[in-house]
């Protein structure tokens, strides 16, 4: 993920506002703890949400990255009564619909780590 870093105050925001020359790209931690969460029971309005017109609850939170940011994400890769404030995270890309072309949209989206994976 790309954060943008305020040149001026040095202030660091997601995303990186494209163009902006206020700001220069800066890398974000993929990994983070969850500062706050929720679930997402009824679908959200359209436009923008595009996510299946099935729709299936899910966790969303409030990562907070490391001397960075805290950025908005679902959470994915957990039962919803096994999340907990703290508890480490780390970007993953997930689908969240097809376009008209028949095409996979994906998306950001944080996951527990996998300390087997992480030490293998």
């Amino acid at each position: 993920m790309i954060g943008g870093r305020d040149r001026e105050t040095g202030r660091i925001v997601f995303p990186c506002p494209i163009g902006d020359p206020r700001f220069d790209a800066v890398d974000l931690p993929s990994r983070g703890h969850i500062w706050s969460w929720t679930i997402q029971r009824y679908r959200p309005k359209s436009p923008p949400y595009i996510g299946p017109e099935a729709f299936e609850p899910f966790a969303i939170g409030y990562v907070e990255l490391p001397g960075s940011v805290i950025v908005e994400t679902p959470l994915t890769g957990i039962p919803f009564d096994a999340i907990r404030i703290g508890m480490e995270m780390e970007t993953v890309i997930i689908p969240i619909a097809t376009d008209a072309a028949g095409r996979t949209v994906v998306t950001y989206a944080f996951a527990p780590v996998d300390e087997d994976k992480a030490h293998g």
